[in-house]
């Protein structure tokens, strides 16, 4: 489905008529397309491969952005690691420890919307991971539970630009059907993370505390940290902001590239118009944005759980430290096949719906083992264990959604910044679910996560009736304007100024919805 419509567009896009919008600021895309019309009038722009183009662009960011996302999910292992004996925690610290980094990420979130219009969206990502790495290591110093708080909530605020920037940053390279696998490959980065995590936190567990050596789980945190550190410093020197400004692209690559994009009818970044209110007010009177944002809180409950605390249900059921986190790298597999799978069959088979449905089925049936089960049958709790890891899959398709169905420069960064920030939310429930006196079977958490996973394939599905429901208004619309079903059937076809404008989704009456 979006891939035709995709072709239809591309072919019918106007070669050489390049005009500003009319009564709207120039957008940088069209402001790099006046600045070289020979180039866009040029033949040879047709004749660029964009399978090689994509190809290009894929090795030089979608590898920055992967490794970004990874490390987010490297230090979940502190607490097999004997971080709650070292610190003296008690009760439920350890939750309010999980909850409070992204209580920090969650009130950061909308400043981040007002700096992401304002600063280059790839610098600005590159200095809050450079600065989230330092707040990483300088967890190793924390000797009680309230500096150790406080250390997660500065991690939490650098980390809250993260969501928002790969998503508007992806979406500036990519169609919409080409985005989704994008988005799910630097997503991969939870998967890895459990896994290199558990394998990292295993060999920091074989250091044995002594008189003058750090406790393993604080040479983890400095470790973590400075490589943080290096990999915000590489993408603030390698990742470009817009196409515009990549230098390992030719003049010629970035005019096919922009006139390939203009397809999504949501435009490249555009600094220069600054932040606008009339689409912030659009956005919160949005229903697909309410949709999204109560999909990603209930799926963020159960993820949050499996992140944070998978290592230490399975270190329940009785086994060692040691064990216990090497036994969780299988959870890192099943969250990569699942986001694998989820991300190609999109690309080729459209209906992102029917897709987060199919990953929530096998993690409700986890959660099920794990609830129901006796801890005694370890086999049948680790099975559940492991397949709930399927719910994290979705959420790169939420964030591709946002992105795909959201235009206007300032409605979609509020919106990439408040669906992240439900993304918050959810991991901040999460871990409120695991009491201290529910210990060790945490039952009353892991029925959480059967609930909340239910309740999102409903909110999946009503979101998908929206959609629908929106096309079919606009196509009838369309019609009934023409007064003929030809020119109906081409309101997918995207001239230059519809796609370069910066148009809400709401003015565009051209934009149509993915789903």
């Amino acid at each position: 489905m979006d891939q035709s419509s995709e072709k239809e567009a591309v072919t019918n896009i106007k070669e050489t008529a390049i005009s500003p919008p009319e009564s709207l600021e120039l957008d940088a895309a069209w402001t790099y397309l006046n600045e070289h019309r020979d180039a866009t009038a040029s033949a040879d722009v047709d004749s660029v491969d964009l399978s090689k183009l994509r190809l290009k662009i894929d090795w030089h960011i979608v590898p920055l952005m992967f490794l970004c996302y990874t490390l987010q999910f490297l230090d979940k292992y502190a607490a097999v690691m004997g971080l709650p004996v070292d610190l003296h925690l008690a009760g439920n610290n350890f939750s309010n420890i999980a909850t409070f980094l992204f209580v920090g990420l969650l009130c950061f979130e909308i400043p981040n919307v007002y700096l992401l219009q304002r600063l280059p969206s790839a610098k600005w990502l590159g200095a809050n991971v450079t600065l989230w790495g330092i707040a990483t290591a300088c967890g190793a110093a924390a000797h009680s539970y309230r500096t150790l708080l406080v250390s997660r909530v500065f991690l939490g605020i650098f980390e809250a630009t993260i969501g928002p920037s790969l998503m508007l940053i992806s979406s500036q390279w990519y169609t919409k059907s080409e985005a989704a696998p994008r988005f799910s490959f630097w997503y991969l980065g939870l998967g890895f993370g459990q896994i290199i995590g558990g394998l990292v936190s295993y060999g920091f567990q074989h250091v044995v505390p002594s008189e003058g050596r750090l406790a393993g789980w604080r040479i983890m945190f400095v470790t973590l940290g400075v490589i943080t550190v290096l990999v915000g410093l590489a993408v603030i020197l390698l990742l470009p902001d817009t196409p515009m400004k990549a230098k390992w692209l030719s003049e010629r690559e970035k005019v096919a590239l922009l006139k390939h994009v203009s397809v999504n009818q949501t435009g490249i970044e555009n600094t220069k118009r600054g932040f606008r209110w009339k689409e912030v007010v659009e956005a919160v009177m949005d229903m697909q944005v309410w949709l999204l944002l109560l999909s990603v809180v209930l799926l963020s409950v159960s993820s949050g759980v499996v992140t944070t605390y998978s290592a230490t249900l399975i270190r329940n059921l009785g086994y060692p430290p040691k064990k216990a986190a090497l036994m969780n790298t299988p959870s890192g597999a099943v969250s990569i096949f699942f986001t694998l799978f989820v991300g190609y069959g999109i690309r080729f088979q459209s209906h992102r719906w029917a897709w987060i449905i199919a990953c929530i089925i096998p993690a409700i049936l986890g959660g099920a083992l794990m609830s129901f089960l006796p801890t005694s049958n370890r086999s049948g709790c680790l099975a559940g264990i492991y397949l709930v890891n399927a719910v994290v899959a979705p959420l790169p398709i939420f964030y591709n959604w946002t992105v795909s169905n959201i235009a206007g420069t300032t409605k979609r960064a509020f919106a990439a910044a408040i669906i992240s920030g439900s993304f918050s939310l959810g991991n901040i429930i999460g871990p409120q679910t695991f009491r201290a006196k529910d210990a060790p079977d945490y039952r009353p958490a892991k029925i959480a996560v059967m609930g909340t996973q239910a309740g999102c394939a409903v909110t999946t599905f009503a979101l998908f009736l929206w959609y629908v429901w929106r096309n079919k208004t606009r196509d009838a619309a369309e019609k009934a304007k023409h007064g003929s079903g030809e020119e109906g059937a081409e309101v997918n076809q995207v001239g230059e100024k519809e796609a370069w404008s910066g148009l809400t989704d709401w003015e565009n009456k051209k934009f149509r919805y993915v789903y």
